[in-house]
């Protein structure tokens, strides 16, 4: 009777201990497993599911634009005053709708290349107004072309043909105008051959940004998404030293296996150059665990705070000599045109920045640019890409609307909110196809191991309490 009792507790200690043993052995092995897998759908060749969110997102993305409406152009003229702005916004447009085209696989280096086709879809629906809702903003042909053109012989004629088509610093232009292009009547009057069209983002339908050549992975999964090359080259050429690489991914997806002590990498023809993001909190997206990486103030600062940045320095005046910070200077990558990219209403920037214009107000969580990422896979399931477009306009004795200037404007014509996250049902393939399983596999390491120390140690107890009870 005692034996079988005694044999009955060792026997339910050995089952504890191998039930322990095997929840400790199923973690290495379910966590090589889940790599595996996440290893060969990651890699971006036919058949991945990488490979098939990556040709054409799932993923509905949207562009807001936010205009700034300029309240006393004539003051400005007149005076040099300060500019007054009031934000007009969101218009909404659905944007990256199209699919990958002239996709081609390398074998010989293990990349892909492609170009990413532009389209936006105007949405009534996600719009304060319409596409013909009018603003009165700076003349971005004037203001361009005094930039372009420093020459004061150059700028006699040029103020000949301002005054014959009677443009002035600032117009009134319709949003689709503004932003998708129009004929401008100064430009038509030009003798020599010249664009007559501008806009913000002309030309955009119908365009493509590219070609991108990306490692697909199948060498090195630490390389997945990463660009080798831009339009055939690994350097911009806009930029001096280092700042001039083209680093990381586009950001719509990372190496897998993220780590929030990661600096993400990532390049950005918008605002031509690479630049990166840090990890800053948990978040959890629609049942998923996700990684929150934010752009810092300090990928923004001057070289006298960041070091780092020195490269990004270019107009000495603009700049007061690389001590003023919060605007990058992109005009070689726009052809000349004085065009400066900022955050929206000048966040993280120097307070000279704004000291001209009146009517902005930072905000952080409004205007910072974010990015969720899914660690274990490295997809992007949630961002939030917000940019401020800017003009430079300086005095010009030759050019009659610009000559009452007394200073330097950098003048903000709009920002945008550029937006992705995840569809219901994808997050819901996504928590069934991977976290559901791996968390599955983690409850069951946790049970086994759990269940199997505790019943290893509850029957050698009560086995070593029998054994002292049968001696007595």
């Amino acid at each position: 009777m005692g034996c079988d009792r005694n044999c009955g507790l060792i026997t339910g200690a050995v089952i504890g201990a191998v039930l322990a043993v095997f929840g400790g052995i199923l973690m290495p092995v379910g966590d090589m497993l889940i790599q595996k897998t996440i290893k060969k759908e990651v890699v971006l060749e036919e058949g991945t599911i990488a490979f098939k969110n990556w040709v054409k997102t799932g993923t509905e993305i949207y562009r807001q634009f936010w205009i700034f409406d300029v309240q006393n152009p004539q003051e400005v003229m007149m005076n040099s005053s300060n500019i007054q702005v009031k934000q007009r916004g969101p218009y909404t447009y659905r944007v990256r709708f199209l699919a990958k085209e002239n996709i081609t696989q390398d074998p010989k280096d293990n990349t892909v290349s492609f170009l990413q086709p532009n389209g936006a879809i105007f949405e009534p629906s996600l719009s304060v107004g319409t596409e013909a809702d009018n603003f009165t903003v700076l003349n971005l042909a004037v203001a361009a072309a005094s930039h372009i053109y420093p020459n004061p012989f150059v700028q006699v004629v040029l103020n000949s043909l301002i005054n014959k088509s009677k443009s002035s610093m600032f117009q009134v232009r319709t949003l689709r105008e503004l932003l998708w292009g129009y004929t401008d009547p100064f430009l038509s009057l030009v003798p020599y051959p010249v664009s007559t069209r501008v806009g913000m983002f002309y030309p955009y339908n119908n365009t493509a940004d590219g070609v991108y050549k990306v490692f697909n992975g199948k060498d090195s999964i630490s390389k997945v998404a990463i660009i080798d090359t831009y339009k055939g080259k690994r350097n911009l050429s806009y930029w001096e030293s280092y700042c001039d690489m083209i680093n990381g991914t586009d950001a719509a997806s990372f190496p897998p296996f993220v780590e929030k002590s990661q600096v993400l990498q990532f390049f950005s023809s918008d605002i031509c150059r690479s630049i990166y993001a840090v990890f800053e909190s948990d978040v959890n997206l629609k049942g998923i665990p996700v990684y929150r990486f934010v752009l810092p103030s300090k990928a923004f600062a001057s070289p006298v705070q960041n070091p780092d940045n020195h490269c990004f320095c270019t107009e000495k005046i603009i700049s007061k000599n690389c001590t003023s910070y919060g605007v990058l200077d992109i005009s070689k990558c726009k052809e000349g045109k004085p065009v400066y990219i900022s955050l929206p209403h000048f966040l993280y920037a120097s307070p000279d920045v704004s000291e001209t214009i009146d009517g902005l107000n930072p905000n952080e969580e409004e205007h910072r640019t974010y990015l969720d990422i899914e660690p274990i896979t490295g997809f992007t399931l949630q961002f939030a890409k917000r940019l401020q477009v800017n003009l430079l306009v300086k005095p010009s004795n030759k050019i009659q609307v610009l000559k009452r200037l007394k200073r330097n404007y950098i003048v903000p014509i709009l920002w945008l909110n550029e937006t992705g996250t995840i569809g219901d049902e994808k997050a819901k393939m996504f928590r069934s196809q991977v976290t559901g399983k791996i968390n599955l596999l983690g409850l069951i390491e946790m049970i086994l191991l759990s269940v199997g120390v505790v019943m290893f140690v509850a029957f050698m107890i009560s086995y070593c309490a029998c054994r002292s009870k049968t001696i007595k």
